[in-house]
């Protein structure tokens, strides 16, 4: 391949911030960019180049993951043992060298066919989300299954191509000559043909695969991706100095191992009417905001720092969507949860937020079932996708958008939270919490709801509970607990609409014996997340998975999987504050044995 032209200098800003995110296709964008960032360590030499990739790719990209993938000294230390505490394997990002295996490609190794021409700056972006989540859902299984869940899945493919994700892997280089050696020989095993786009050669295949050395940065990925990073580097604007972008990154901790960037702009209709898959995902934890979602280990903990621009046009009660949007709000409705909560969720103002929650909630839960893999199916009687899906059903009703729904139900919803407690399934009590703006609306939202649940095969009955004003039991399909569904006045007078497993539960929601606002867990999460911030999100991780082995749920299909990695998790706490400048941080600390 002859050299490709000379081109102006990229940004050099160091990517030293950086970025993470949840199973969903940002965490999925993220593990890419770490696929070398421990697996070696070395000085950049030869005729490369230190270029950050986002002085490459276009300003429009949808999402955007970068990292320094030769990191040194501590920050080194800090994420091989954050590694390997979760992963309990000496090398815990090896693996997810294999991302790089293109079509026909023989297995990879690190040390052989990486190290020697990788420099320290990394990237993947994807032009858009598509609605359908297929090609970025296979990208996050790939991930899953190659580096963290042990060996390669048989299906797995390259996420990039015609009819997949368009977008591309560029990397930095400290050699190009070797790296462009590399990239010719995977474009040679794919069966790629020659082809050049404004003077730049590089390769592409059948399918759409594309293989090419652009201004010293190895590029892989779908054409119109590769032609993207042509054209940037050729004059047209680049994401590094995309206004959003490099306000968000100029907040971002100094000492983070990565980055993953969101712009809902990029992500175009799909994202904007929350479908399922990569953009669903992002709007679960983002809403419509841009984000910069910043990683940063330490020998015993994880810390994700979800930075957001402020919105222009905020919603009732401040929120702008998304789980990642918690602030006061969030952080009052967990405090005002039951204080021996194991489990305790704050969310602000539910009414304008349910609807792209319940979204993203089911996103999710869709993912989360393909891990299982086809014909693996759960043979107990209790399932976690008989679970997810009983409780979702009355969650979704909640949330129709349609008018009806909005003057039933949304209309009167004020803060929510989510908790369960108990140590043992005899003691199990878990339940959502809604405070109603107005009584008499969610009071007569009881009965509505009950209605609609029987219509969808749901057995209703009418139930007193000590508290109420309105209650009834439904039992749904793929729940063993009765759900009550009750308004009552809890112990300080607000009204409050409730979702109870059982009669237990909805006492414990209007009146439990003590709060979370006192409760020495949430002093510990608000120490661990410091910077002042209140949690509105709180989990002990092995309680959890006791009641989830108790009833045999750690052996479903869908968890199996990922119990080893959740085992090696003793806490998670979140929580939001406003940095000032029109950003707002959200920030989730996990601890790890």
């Amino acid at each position: 391949m002859p050299p490709a032209p000379s081109r102006a200098p990229c940004s050099q800003l160091r990517h030293r911030r950086a970025a993470s995110a949840r199973p969903r296709i940002a965490g999925a964008v993220l593990l890419v960019t770490l696929a070398a960032a421990t697996a070696g360590c070395g000085s950049s030499h030869g005729s490369g180049t230190s270029a950050d990739p986002a002085g490459a790719v276009p300003a429009s990209a949808a999402l955007y993951a970068g990292a320094t993938v030769r990191p040194g000294g501590s920050q080194k230390d800090a994420a091989l043992a954050a590694g390997r505490a979760l992963t309990h394997q000496s090398n815990p990002y090896l693996r997810l060298v294999q991302l790089l295996q293109t079509p026909g490609s023989p297995t990879l190794s690190f040390k052989r066919d990486v190290a020697s021409w990788l420099g320290p700056h990394a990237g993947v972006f994807l032009s858009s989300l598509s609605s359908s989540g297929g090609s970025e859902g296979a990208l996050l299984l790939s991930l899953l299954q190659q580096g963290l869940l042990g060996g390669s899945s048989p299906a797995a493919r390259f996420p990039f191509g015609a009819g997949a994700a368009q977008g591309a892997i560029v990397l930095d280089t400290s050699d190009a000559a070797k790296a462009r050696s590399f990239v010719d020989s995977q474009a040679t095993h794919a069966g790629a043909h020659a082809a050049s786009y404004r003077g730049v050669a590089y390769r592409a295949t059948s399918t759409g695969v594309a293989f090419g050395v652009v201004s010293r940065l190895a590029v892989i990925g779908s054409e119109s991706g590769l032609r993207g990073v042509v054209d940037t580097t050729l004059g047209a604007a680049p994401l590094s100095r995309a206004a959003g972008y490099s306000k968000l990154l100029s907040a971002a901790p100094p000492n983070a191992l990565a980055h993953l960037y969101s712009n809902p702009a990029g992500a175009g209709k799909a994202a904007a009417g929350a479908q399922p898959g990569a953009a669903g995902l992002m709007q679960l934890l983002a809403g419509a905001r841009e984000t910069n979602i910043s990683l940063v280990a330490s020998t015993s903990s994880i810390a994700v720092d979800a930075d957001q621009l402020a919105s222009a046009q905020p919603t009732p009660g401040g929120a702008a969507g998304g789980l990642l949007a918690s602030g006061a709000d969030g952080a009052q409705a967990l405090a005002e949860l039951p204080g021996d909560s194991w489990l305790a969720l704050g969310l602000g103002h539910v009414g304008a937020t349910l609807s792209e929650d319940v979204q993203g909630l089911r996103t999710l839960a869709s993912l989360g079932s393909t891990l299982a893999g086809p014909g693996e199916g759960a043979a107990s009687a209790i399932n976690l996708k008989g679970l997810v899906e009983g409780l979702l059903t009355p969650l979704g009703a909640l949330a129709a958008n349609n008018a009806q729904a909005k003057r039933d139900f949304t209309s009167w919803m004020g803060s929510g939270g989510i908790f369960a407690s108990g140590a043992s399934l005899l003691e199990l009590k878990g339940a959502v919490v809604i405070t109603s703006t107005n009584p008499a609306l969610s009071h007569a939202a009881v009965a509505k709801l009950a209605a609609q649940l029987r219509r969808t095969g749901g057995s209703v009955q009418p139930v007193s509970i000590a508290g109420t004003d309105a209650a009834v039991g439904v039992r749904l399909k793929g729940l063993p607990l009765v759900l009550d569904i009750a308004n009552g006045r809890d112990s300080g007078g607000k009204t409050k609409f409730v979702l109870g497993l059982g009669e237990a539960s909805v006492a414990a929601a209007l009146n439990p014996p003590g709060t979370l606002s006192g409760a020495a867990s949430a002093k510990a999460a608000e120490a661990a997340l410091g910077e002042g911030i209140r949690p509105s999100v709180m989990t002990d991780f092995p309680t959890l998975l006791s009641l989830l082995e108790g009833v045999g749920l750690t052996e479903d299909p869908t968890l199996s999987k990922v119990v080893p990695y959740l085992k090696s998790i003793t806490t998670l706490a979140g929580g939001g504050r406003s940095l000032g400048g029109g950003i707002d941080r959200f920030r989730v600390t996990v601890g790890l044995r």
